[in-house]
């Protein structure tokens, strides 16, 4: 029976993974899907409930969006959770093991911003300009600088804590600060990195220490492409 299954067998059907004992190839199996890593990103820095997660992942359909929920929950690298009260919703978040990540998300992001091609003109979640001020923060800025900043996109709060040339962040109300600074990503990623005008940011507290805040941060050189002669 069993050699009847085998030699049964469509010799179309596809077969999922590599077939490479190259961790990188399994790596790939894992989060080489289209969208799951994004959706990777969007858990680093807590839970999210479905629709924040179709919100900030605007070009996923809801039924892409779902597939690679339960396929990165049957992988292990997220759970499904109970949201506690007055929200009392379900919601998706990494597990211990998805968030090693991180490293994986930094590194490719360093990579991808030397490309000549990179668009930083298109739209950017606000975990995604977390994660790039946790990934660009320029140790010799940071220097000599303590600060706990606020930052406000929309219905998203989070707070910076830069200390001792280090960053974090956490995801909850901007109470405890020295400085808020509120706009949208794309906005506030303009001034960081493209050095657009900040007087367009709502700024609130100490302003000085707010505007410091937004030089600290240093896109690593594009790389220099020359084409083959023909």
């Amino acid at each position: 029976m069993e050699l009847e299954k085998l030699t049964n067998k469509r010799p179309s059907e596809p077969r999922r993974g590599y077939g490479d004992a190259c961790g990188t190839a399994h790596g790939l199996e894992l989060v080489g899907d289209r969208w799951a890593l994004l959706v990777m990103r969007e858990l680093m820095l807590g839970a999210r409930r479905f629709s924040d997660l179709k919100r900030d992942l605007p070009g996923i359909s809801a039924n892409v969006l779902k597939q690679r929920l339960d396929e990165l929950e049957a992988r292990g690298l997220l759970a499904k959770i109970r949201l506690p009260p007055p929200a009392a919703r379900d919601a998706y978040q990494a597990t211990d093991w998805g968030l090693e990540i991180e490293p994986v998300l930094q590194t490719l992001g360093r990579f991808a911003a030397r490309s000549p091609g990179h668009d930083p003109t298109l739209p950017l979640s606000p975990v995604s300009l977390m994660m790039s001020f946790r990934t660009m923060i320029d140790a010799a800025k940071a220097e000599r600088f303590a600060a706990r900043i606020g930052v406000l996109n929309g219905e998203d709060s989070f707070v910076v804590t830069v200390k001792d040339q280090q960053l974090t962040v956490e995801r909850r109300p901007a109470t405890g600060v020295d400085a808020t600074i509120a706009g949208s990503p794309e906005h506030i990623a303009a001034v960081v990195y493209g050095g657009a005008p900040a007087d367009g940011l709502a700024i609130e507290g100490d302003e000085a220490l707010a505007r410091r805040f937004l030089t600290l941060f240093t896109l690593p050189p594009k790389v220099e492409t020359t084409r083959a002669a023909s």
